[in-house]
């Protein structure tokens, strides 16, 4: 009896989501996922599959996305990882490729995820894809004490799109929750067990009313408590979200780093603290 003998690999990757219509592949839109998979097609020369640790959504960016790559036909992962990033479109490259067990599956071994959103309290031109620019002065200090509320196990049912997310459990295990500031952006950083969809956008929509001031720290605290429809009304946009890091067992949360279009953009002086005049 023949037995056909299968490749794995991981592959860890950052794109610019704002020209895809979210990672998995659907029908007539361009994926993330999709566009992989015909460059992998092509530099193999062989069915490939193409598995990821989590799904962001369409205009999602992603910092430290990590896929698995299934395949018959055995490439060294230099070469991999360069055949990949000379067919792919600019706004997604290829940063890693290791080959690993076959077993080994990219988003159930998984321990927690790692996303960044970016607020910015000034116009941008250059950077306007990859932050949500909020006119109204944020106070925050409040959204610090409101993003405190997030840590910990909570059921998030007013934070979910329940068109999307019908049969799954809301209750998420939240292992850190903070907010810094970088000159005018205001960064969150959430890491989790897993999140739901359009969960991280709501909590970010929830906490920018509270630094606006129209919210308190009660409030916030009251739609963990009880479902409530107020934070779909909030939910930010995609532009300022990012999948920041996948951690698997052993790995530590990478140190907190702008996004590389802010550092070319005007934001690059703000975020070091230096002011323009």
């Amino acid at each position: 009896m023949t037995v056909t003998r299968f490749f794995k690999y991981q592959l860890t990757l950052e794109y610019d989501g704002s020209g895809y219509r979210g990672w998995q592949i659907q029908e007539n839109a361009r994926s993330v996922q999709g566009t992989l998979l015909t460059a992998a097609t092509e530099l193999f020369g062989a069915e490939v599959d193409i598995q990821g640790a989590g799904r962001t959504d369409a205009g999602v960016h992603a910092l430290g996305q990590v896929a698995h790559l299934t395949v018959k036909k055995a490439l060294p992962p230099p070469r991999i990882k360069a055949g990949l990033n000379d067919l792919l479109p600019a706004g997604l490259n290829i940063l890693r490729v290791e080959q690993v067990p076959g077993a080994w599956h990219a988003r159930h071994d998984a321990v927690s995820r790692s996303y960044i959103y970016i607020v910015s309290r000034t116009r941008t031109a250059f950077g306007k894809r990859y932050v949500w620019w909020v006119k109204d002065p944020l106070d925050a200090e409040k959204m610090k004490e409101a993003c405190r509320l997030f840590a910990g196990f909570h059921d998030f049912a007013s934070f979910v799109d329940r068109r999307l997310e019908r049969n799954v459990s809301t209750q998420v295990q939240i292992d850190a929750a903070e907010i810094e500031e970088r000159g005018e952006l205001i960064i969150f950083r959430v890491t989790g067990s897993h999140f739901l969809w359009k969960m991280v956008r709501r909590m970010v929509g929830v906490l920018v009313e509270a630094g606006r001031g129209n919210l308190t720290t009660k409030e916030v605290a009251a739609l963990l408590a009880s479902r409530s429809d107020l934070p779909a009304r909030l939910t930010a946009p995609p532009s300022g979200l990012y999948l920041a890091q996948v951690l698997y067992p052993g790995d530590t949360a990478a140190p907190l780093t702008l996004p590389p279009p802010l550092m070319l953009a005007g934001n690059g002086k703000q975020a070091t603290g230096e002011r323009e005049r």
